[in-house]
């Protein structure tokens, strides 16, 4: 006699920032991830939030059909949805959660509601088909790092997370775009430095490190140390910056890559774990990349990078938190409400 196992089929959806994604998954796998970007917001050096949400209110419901399209099946093989509740702008997540909530009365499927940070954790569990799925082993150590972000987090289970440190005020991603924007070279600043420490001189500047006790960071310290020192050099130079942002922008690099590793080491030696990832927007920075797989290969650390396309907000990640969810027997109330902040996992 033969068994007819249904398969589950997880929408994702994504807004909690200026990108709408839509995903699908199948039983954990990917088989669509359809992002819509918003280039508007490059015009004012930052996201605007009136903006975003109504590019959200314009972009989803293309967004979802696209990704269901690309599956390769209806919304009513959908087994149930998973949505960003928060952190982000209150106006995105809106848009998304209550498409989430649409949908889902209107298919008789739960709702799964999901921690967009969870997310970027559990980026390296995507499975993709023709692709090695390499997947950390339990527990270990994810370096969680954006725009809004900057955290050492323990992860015992796809729902078990603990803080092990955190910001005590910027976030790494945050030094990036207004050090970038001080030296007029775009935004998002993150990339641009990326790319132009690549041709510089990480040793031609010194900057500041703070001395924070135990495994938080600060990153303010910083970049005051940059202000400073390129004020202080344009007063005798008004061309300093243009004539030496290469250096300025490795040198600026490798102290924040510096502070990042070295509480991460810290961690790993304390809590003797070697497992070790990185998520979020700034794990797409190659030195940092390069710096943690160095790093692992002398400390004997099984190292997990996540692809490029799933270091920015994605709506895959959000599927595959919320199947994890869904597996445990989570549902999540149609009364459920968008928070811009969440106090943990």
């Amino acid at each position: 006699m033969s068994l007819n196992i249904m398969a589950d089929y997880i929408l994702g959806i994504e807004s909690s920032c200026d990108d709408t994604s839509a995903a699908v998954l199948k039983d954990g796998c990917l088989l669509s991830n359809v992002i819509a970007s918003q280039q508007v917001h490059k015009d004012f050096g930052g996201v605007v939030p009136e903006l975003a949400s109504r590019a959200h209110e314009q972009n989803i419901v293309p967004v979802v059909s696209q990704a269901l399209e690309k599956a390769g099946i209806s919304a009513t093989d959908l087994s149930a949805i998973a949505f960003t509740r928060g952190p982000g702008l209150l106006g995105s997540l809106l848009v998304g959660t209550s498409f989430a909530k649409a949908l889902g009365v209107a298919l008789d499927i739960p709702i799964v509601m999901v921690n967009h940070l969870q997310g970027h954790i559990l980026a390296g569990f995507i499975d993709q088909e023709g692709k090695e799925n390499r997947h950390p082993s339990f527990p270990y150590l994810c370096l969680l790092v954006s725009g809004g972000n900057s955290q050492i987090v323990r992860v015992d289970s796809p729902v078990e997370y603990t803080i092990l440190g955190q910001t005590i005020d910027d976030a790494v991603g945050e030094a990036f775009d207004k050090c970038s924007k001080m030296m007029g070279l775009g935004y998002p600043g993150g990339p641009v430095i990326d790319k132009l420490a690549k041709l510089g001189d990480p040793l031609r500047f010194k900057f500041a490190k703070p001395h924070i006790p135990g495994l938080d960071y600060s990153f303010s310290g910083v970049k005051t140390s940059l202000l400073y020192f390129v004020r202080d050099e344009m007063a005798k130079d008004p061309s300093f910056i243009e004539n030496n942002k290469e250096d300025l922008c490795a040198s600026f690099q490798k102290v924040l890559i510096d502070i990042l590793m070295d509480k991460l080491i810290k961690a790993s030696r304390q809590t003797g774990i070697k497992e070790v990832t990185i998520g979020g927007g700034v794990s797409a920075n190659s030195g940092l990349r390069s710096r943690i797989e160095n790093e692992g290969k002398k400390r004997g650390w099984n190292t997990y990078l996540p692809e490029f396309k799933f270091t920015t907000d994605n709506a895959a990640m959000i599927a595959l938190a919320g199947w994890f969810r869904y597996r445990e027997g989570e549902r999540t109330p149609l009364d459920v409400a968008p928070v811009s902040r969440m106090a943990d996992f």
